[in-house]
This record gives structure tokens, sequence and C-alpha cells, in this order.
């Protein structure tokens, strides 16, 4: 029964972000582009549960490139309201779009000069009413089998901060170097700001064959280390391709026998490099800009020192590139 009432809870509250991709419409995309171009930040109010997925949402918004703060309604009417000014955009959060507290505070916020973006659940409320942009976060029912503890609803709220959060990164076009400049005291952040030789990989973790080696060596290469790619080199250890498991499916659509094939045949010329010294946020930016996953490192004369994987920066499965 316990096993069951829980999954329970976890599909109603599934249903209910599910349930807001009927409700992306115009009303997000001006609201989108109402924070993007604003000068101010996005001051963000709620009470209660609200209160604490507004928390939450300003965390996420800070971390990921919009200036946002947190704003107690209750506080605001004694005194905290002096941290407005017109430039920036209120976020109300009320999934009843009735809550006395934030309601009161309206008129206020409207006087200083700012723009109002409401979260609720209630299109017809109050607070819907006295807002530029509404944004129906409304779910069919609550999990609380009472149908009164928030559960469907806070999550939905918090999703669809989130959605904002994210569509927000794509449009500003915040990179990995910038979420490192903000996060500098994290494991993400220690990482970027490593430098490449420091992080790489070497010696016999270097997947590599040498120029005019058959393919099935190659292939086997790839294998050995599960990396997905092999370097191409001379004998003096200089760089002159690179193969990927991306590279071989090309040729097998083309119907080519791949074992009847050399590297040369297969391989990328001149691939993408970074230097051992170089900072690991370039690396990224590099991989990020190119869209690729390995990048070869080498020295100024193109000779291999090693290896960088996009999970030895970022950690595997922790990250990914921008709208993808």
């Amino acid at each position: 029964m316990i096993i069951k009432e829980a999954i329970e809870v976890l599909k109603i509250e599934a249903e209910g972000i599910l349930g807001l991709t009927d409700r992306i419409d115009g009303n997000f995309s001006r609201m989108v582009e109402l924070i993007f171009n604003s000068s101010g930040r996005v001051i963000v109010g709620g009470i209660g549960k609200s209160g604490i997925v507004g928390r939450k949402i300003v965390a996420t918004l800070n971390s990921t490139g919009t200036r946002s703060i947190f704003l107690h309604p209750v506080e605001a009417m004694h005194g905290d309201l002096g941290m407005v000014c017109q430039d920036d955009i209120f976020l109300a959060l009320s999934y009843s779009g009735e809550t006395d507290e934030l309601n009161i505070l309206l008129s206020s916020i409207c006087k200083i000069g700012c723009k109002v973006i409401a979260f609720t659940g209630n299109i017809h409320s109050t607070l819907a009413k006295h807002s530029d942009i509404v944004i129906n976060v409304g779910v069919e029912k609550e999990a609380c089998p009472l149908g009164l503890a928030p559960t469907a609803s806070t999550t939905a709220m918090l999703a669809m901060g989130d959605a904002l959060a994210v569509v927000l990164i794509n449009k500003k076009h915040f990179k990995p170097s910038d979420f490192k400049k903000i996060h500098p005291g994290g494991i993400l952040g220690r990482r970027l700001s490593s430098k490449v030789k420091d992080i790489m990989l070497t010696g016999e973790a270097v997947p590599g064959v040498f120029a005019g080696t058959s393919m099935e060596i190659a292939i086997d290469e790839i294998n050995r280390l599960e990396l997905g790619t092999t370097l191409v080199i001379t004998k003096d250890k200089i760089l002159t391709g690179i193969i990927t498991d991306g590279d071989i499916r090309r040729i097998i659509t083309k119907k080519k026998n791949i074992f009847e094939l050399t590297v040369e045949d297969v391989m990328t010329k001149n691939p993408r490099t970074a230097g051992p010294d170089s900072p690991a946020y370039d690396a990224l930016n590099i991989m990020e800009q190119y869209q690729i996953t390995i990048l070869p490192i080498t020295d100024s004369i193109g000779k291999v020192e090693g290896i960088l994987h996009l999970h030895d920066i970022l950690g595997k499965g922790d990250f990914k590139f921008n709208g993808k």
C-alpha cells in the first residue's frame, strides 16, 4: 500500500507538469522577451509554499545569468519595497491568485513602474486581473488525498520557473564559462578553473593508431578504451587526424566495406585541439562551439600529449550543450 500510494503521488505530480505543455503560448514568449530586454532584476514574491518555490526560482535564475531577488510581501510593506525600482520585473506567485498579502502589494509595485507577471492556477483571480502577463500553472488535482496540501500545484509552479530559466539560458547565450564565473566554489567551478593538463587523459589512456593502419585495428583501439574515438598519429606522435563513432557510421551508411579501408579513408583531418596549459573552460567552449565531446591535447608543434573528454570536465551526465 505504501509503495502504491507513493507511485500514485509521483504520477499525479508528473501529470500536473505535463499538463503545462498545453499552456506554453504567447504569454510565455512575452514573459521571456520582457525579462530578456529588462535592464533591471526579476523580483519574485510569494507567501507560504509559493514563497519557498519563489526562493528556488530566484536561486536558479541567479545561477544561470538572470539577476533576481526574493521579496517577502509582508516585509515589503514594512520597508523592503525600497529595494524595488521601475526597471525591475515583479514575478508574483500565488496558486489561488487571492493571497491577500501579495495582492495588497501589487498597487505599490505598479506605482513604482514595474511590470507584473503572475504564476497562478486561477486566471480569473485578483492577481491575474492586476498583472501584465499571466502564466497558467493550474493542475487537475493535488497529490494530497485531502486536496488541501499544495503538492502537484507547487511542483508545477516550480517546473514553470525552471522552464523560464532554461529558455533564458539559451536566449542569453549563457556559456559554461559564464557558469564558472558565478560558481567558483562548486565542483564544476573548480574543474573549469583547472588547466587542461590537470584533468586530461595521458599515456595508455589515450587511444591512438599510426597513419596507414587498417580500420579493423582502429576499431579495436576505439573499443579498447570505450571513448568512442581514436587519434591518428605519426611515429613521432604528431596528430594527423581523429576517428569517432560518428565517422564510422557515416562510412557504413555509404555502403562501403569499412574493413577494406585505412584510417586515412575515414579520419577527420586537422581536428580541433587545445594546449595542455589552456584553461579547462576554454577547452569546454571549443567543445560547445563545435559540438564535440573529445578534444586532442597537443603541444606547439602538434605532438599529442593527451586527450580530453567532456566528462573529464563536467562529470558524467552532469551537463549538456546549450539547447541540446
